[in-house]
């Protein structure tokens, strides 16, 4: 699948290659592979190596670059025009020969472990990996996409190879460019790369994950710090589902910005939080809208009831008019504005069709919001906002006589 907007204002082509993998293909004993994957996937190929690969790309002042997320596996490229066709022909010979030189892997592996090891130090980070295993148990979304220390200091070189075997094919893939190309010359230089690449004759394996059913619990953890984290979260809606779009305004109104009803009513006015938010991220299967706040240890209680007590307002109460449209405007007007340079475009038109909508959704998604009505975000919340998953993490003195209150 090529995408192509042509942009000529810039003398600049961007370029991301999505293939409909990552974490959530990962089986949970190998949890972090397609983040190694994309680790060591720039570090050499069968006639490259790592500092060959980036005195290339360095010397035309190109990027150039490979992520993973729960979703999607992803390159990106960045270049002038002038220089599309070198670098997208590098780019090829990464995603489809890749050496994953040993020593790659290890220096990538001791680098993924300090990094899960920091997340422990964190408190948003270890409120947000127990209430993730809360929610989604054994489900692949239940894990950080770094992965287990258990699971990274197993992932060996054959595990990436057959995982890049078999996910990594031209039958799986999606280019999406945006800059000053137009289809014809993107057309021509696709071809001269990947015109020889024919997919296996075996079919792309088939997920079979856990069904997903809302089991509301408690999980409290003691950890030495100058603040209590307070999580709350709610079994949500995947990205194809009717009610994204409701829960997308709800999301703005409650936790988007300075304006958002959580800053307003809990930090400004109550002075409660040092940090105090929602999301609701985009996902292939159902998602979790989650409600946060940063406080002070003696505050732990008080916090949850707040949070609380606004989930439950937008159950009980619709959106007044002026509230909706305000909130309407702010989710538009931030979308507009993550579509302003090529390398945006070239992302979310890419992110829209690897994730089965097509790019139409970009036309769709707006004419949704602009659709939603406040008796529809009242539905959706009494739909989802029944009772949370919570995660606390803070002080053990005072996460311990908070446990007791709460038993």
């Amino acid at each position: 699948m090529l995408l192509v907007t042509q942009n000529p204002a810039a003398d600049i082509v961007a370029t991301r290659l999505f293939l409909r993998t990552g974490s959530r293909w990962e089986p949970q004993e190998k949890a972090g592979l397609s983040h190694l994957l994309a680790a060591v996937l720039t570090k050499g190929t069968d006639q490259l190596s790592s500092l060959e690969i980036a005195e290339q790309v360095e010397s035309v002042g190109a990027k150039l670059s490979a992520d993973t997320s729960t979703d999607y596996f992803l390159l990106s490229l960045k270049t002038v025009a002038s220089d599309f066709q070198e670098i997208l022909s590098l780019t090829g010979q990464l995603l489809r020969f890749p050496s994953f030189p040993e020593e790659e892997i290890e220096l990538e592996r001791r680098i993924t472990l300090q990094g899960i090891r920091s997340q422990r130090e964190q408190p948003f980070s270890v409120a947000f990996e127990q209430l993730r295993q809360q929610m989604y148990q054994h489900h692949p979304y239940a894990l950080s996409i770094l992965g287990t220390e258990a699971s990274v200091a197993q992932i060996s070189r054959t595990d990436l190879q057959e995982f890049h075997q078999t996910y990594f094919r031209p039958d799986n893939l999606i280019i999406s460019i945006a800059g000053c190309v137009t289809l014809e010359q993107a057309l021509e230089q696709i071809q001269q790369v990947f015109g020889d690449w024919r997919a296996p004759s075996t079919p792309l394996p088939t997920l079979s994950l856990p069904i997903l059913t809302s089991y509301p619990q408690n999980t409290i953890t003691p950890q030495e710090t100058q603040q209590s984290v307070v999580m709350l979260g709610y079994l949500t809606s995947s990205v194809n589902h009717e009610d994204y779009s409701a829960l997308k305004v709800l999301n703005t109104y409650l936790g988007n910005g300075l304006s958002s009803r959580l800053f307003v009513e809990l930090r400004e006015k109550r002075g409660l939080a040092y940090d105090v938010s929602a999301f609701f991220p985009t996902r292939l299967d159902q998602s979790q809208f989650v409600v946060y706040m940063g406080t002070a240890p003696e505050n732990t209680e008080i916090a949850i009831e707040g949070l609380r007590t606004e989930v439950e307002r937008l159950v009980n109460i619709p959106l007044t008019p002026d509230e909706l449209q305000v909130s309407k405007n702010k989710l538009l007007g931030q979308y507009a504005l993550g579509k302003q340079t090529n390398s945006q475009l070239a992302q979310i038109y890419g992110w829209y069709e690897c994730l089965g909508l097509g790019i139409e959704f970009d036309t769709e998604f707006q004419n949704n919001i602009a659709a939603v009505t406040s008796s529809e975000t009242l539905d959706v919340a009494n739909h989802y906002f029944i009772e949370p998953y919570l995660s606390v993490v803070g002080p053990e003195s005072f996460v311990s006589s908070f446990s007791t209150s709460q038993s």
